[in-house]
């Protein structure tokens, strides 16, 4: 095979049919390529069951039952089925997904909303846990810190070590009073 590219052996004086060893040995990959770039253009189509999943998952349902709206089973819950219509009809509609939010947000306020959106005041709701973990863990390895490094006290009632001759002494002392 390799002797067809090198231009030798018997197609070297046949260009011709060179060219067509080559040709039939592209066509599987040129077919390969069209493949997949027709699938990856339709992956697209038919994404509106998609988005009302990932959107019905990112808001609240306005009953009070703090559910996922796609995920609320109460028997008869008018607002769940009232939001799902009215998302689904958004969907269908082709609004962004901010445009969808926003118009949810309006109507029913912003608990609809599963998370709360990262601009403005809402990125304090991001960010404090991360800040209070991170407080925590300094002021422990603070208090951790203080503990490791303090003298150790002693007592104003500790003995005092005693060498030579009044340990000696000493001795002698409790030895008289001990004596029967």
């Amino acid at each position: 095979m390799l002797r067809h590219f090198a231009g030798v052996g018997p197609d070297r004086g046949n260009p011709e049919r060179s060219e067509r060893a080559m040709q039939s040995r592209f066509r599987p990959a040129f077919k390969i390529a069209l493949l997949l770039t027709v699938t990856l253009l339709l992956m697209g189509a038919g994404d509106e069951s998609a988005r009302f999943n990932e959107l019905g998952h990112r808001m609240m349902c306005a009953c009070g039952c703090n559910q996922i709206l796609l995920e609320c089973n109460h028997v008869g819950c008018s607002y769940s089925d009232r939001m799902r219509a009215e998302l689904m009809t958004a969907v269908d509609r082709g609004d962004s997904d901010d445009l969808t939010l926003q118009g949810f947000v309006q109507k029913y306020g912003p608990t609809v909303l599963a998370a709360p959106t990262k601009a403005g005041f809402n990125r304090v709701a991001w960010i404090m846990p991360y800040a209070a973990l991170i407080l925590g863990i300094g002021l422990v390895s603070f208090i951790v810190r203080a503990w490791r490094n303090r003298p150790l006290l002693r007592p104003a009632d500790a003995p005092v070590p005693v060498h030579g001759a009044e340990l000696e002494h000493f001795r002698e002392q409790a030895q008289k009073e001990t004596e029967v």
